[in-house]
């Protein structure tokens, strides 16, 4: 889109754009010039005001006015534009060649004053919603879990003793500003190599950065300036969290990558240390937010581990913040077979062990005809809507199309769709919060006057 802009008009006609906080800068800094050679010239006696109007004067008397005016008025029109063009030349090579640094200035002021957005997962869900949210805000902050144990993570975490970077890696590549190389480059999976095969080249970086840094925290606060990111990412915890499912059988499953292999309905999830600690960002983030959102993703391994952190659970329950769930659109074999809509929830609200955690569970009301044969194959099926129950639960509906198109029938959240269902919802409630705000002025204008 930005390609195309370019070729349609030129680069300088951009400064013109609201909202740059440029142009009147630089009218100042212009008027301050003026008035400063003005100033210095009064001072050494060079009468310029008089000089300058004895001069119009006498070309007045000497010329046509309409020839004058139009002569002075074309040149300072191309002096004008010729400097703002070069101008804007020199400014944006210097910084970027090639770079659209106004509109993308433009962009970056637009989404300063997006909602502020604490979205709260782990896994592919949320690096999912991630990639739309970030184009409607840049107050964003990602939340994200700690307690993978498995792949590429799973090794680094045994061997390096550090944070599992894999979730926090996918964070950060979804909210990078563009999608260039040096994103693909961090998402790059090493397919061979001795001790090399099976990593990414992300993860590899944050234990590296982790090392440098002290801790992983700086180490991801690094890493989103390398790739630009909207918005910031946060691991839910510090602490060496490590997940426990008990089974309806009896079985107690450790480590968050043998809980889906186990194959039984977990009835409770705990993690050690039992004593989670929040980080303070995270808590401060959610006091500040307009809007909670928690999943899609994994519900026992991404979504619910983030809540057995008392701090951070709490927080939620007493932030004033709008709260949304949005449920899954297939069951996961291992982790929610047979799961409704209100089991999700359900689940939700009995492990954050607070009330008012949601508010809204959104749900996806429609689903292609030609659904993979391989989600049968491996036991995984739409999730259904049940709505009673869920009233039951105190949680509102909303049904929206989430899935995203695709010839295959593969089932996947649609990161715009998603983005377009949250911009719309803050629109709609800070229109209803001016009403009710112009309604509540008026009555206390009336009861003023009611009093007089």
């Amino acid at each position: 889109m930005i390609s195309k802009r370019r070729k349609d008009k030129p680069i300088f006609l951009t400064w013109f754009m609201p909202g740059l906080e440029i142009k009147r800068w630089m009218f100042i800094t212009f008027t301050g010039t003026a008035m400063v050679v003005l100033g210095a010239a009064i001072l050494l006696e060079l009468h310029p005001v008089h000089y300058t109007i004895e001069f119009i004067k006498s070309l007045a008397k000497t010329s046509h006015s309409e020839i004058t005016g139009s002569v002075i008025f074309a040149l300072g029109l191309v002096f004008f534009l010729w400097g703002w063009k070069r101008t804007n030349s020199s400014i944006i090579n210097a910084i970027k060649p090639d770079a659209h640094l106004l509109e993308n200035l433009y962009v970056q002021r637009k989404l300063s004053r997006g909602p502020k957005i604490v979205a709260i997962g782990g896994g592919t869900g949320l690096s999912t919603i991630l990639k739309g949210l970030k184009h409607i805000t840049g107050n964003i902050t990602a939340v994200v879990t700690v307690g993978d144990d498995g792949g590429s993570s799973g090794r680094l975490r045994e061997e390096m003793g550090i944070l599992p970077p894999g979730d926090i890696r996918n964070c950060i590549a979804g909210l990078a500003n563009e999608e260039n190389l040096v994103t693909e480059l961090f998402q790059y999976r090493f397919k061979t190599g001795n001790g090399l095969e099976g990593h990414s080249f992300g993860n590899l970086f944050l234990t590296a950065l982790c090392a440098i840094t002290g801790d992983m925290v700086s180490a991801v606060k690094e890493s989103s300036k390398v790739l630009s990111i909207r918005g910031r990412v946060l691991p839910s915890t510090l602490d060496d969290m490590k997940l426990i499912a008990e089974l309806d059988d009896g079985r107690i499953i450790y480590g968050e990558s043998n809980i889906p292999e186990a194959n039984g309905k977990i009835i409770r999830l705990k993690a050690t240390p039992e004593k989670l600690k929040a980080l303070d960002e995270v808590i401060e983030a959610i006091n500040e937010a307009d809007i909670l959102i928690m999943g899609p993703g994994s519900l026992y391994t991404s979504v619910i581990p983030n809540l057995l952190i008392e701090e951070t659970s709490e927080a939620i329950s007493k932030s004033m913040a709008k709260k949304f769930y949005i449920c899954n659109i297939m069951t996961q074999p291992g982790e929610t077979d047979n799961y409704t809509v209100s089991d999700h929830v359900k689940a939700i609200l009995e492990h954050s062990k607070h009330d008012n955690i949601i508010d809204t569970v959104i749900v996806n009301d429609n689903l292609p005809k030609n659904l993979a044969m391989k989600y049968e194959a491996a036991d995984s099926f739409p999730v259904d809507l049940d709505s009673e129950k869920i009233k039951e639960l105190g949680v509102e509906i909303l049904t929206k199309r989430l899935i995203e198109e695709n010839g295959e029938g593969f089932v996947r959240h649609s990161p715009h769709r998603i983005a377009k269902i949250i911009s719309e919802w803050f629109k709609g409630n800070n229109r209803k919060n001016n009403i009710d705000d112009d309604l509540e002025k008026r009555s206390d204008s009336l009861e003023d006057k009611i009093l007089l």
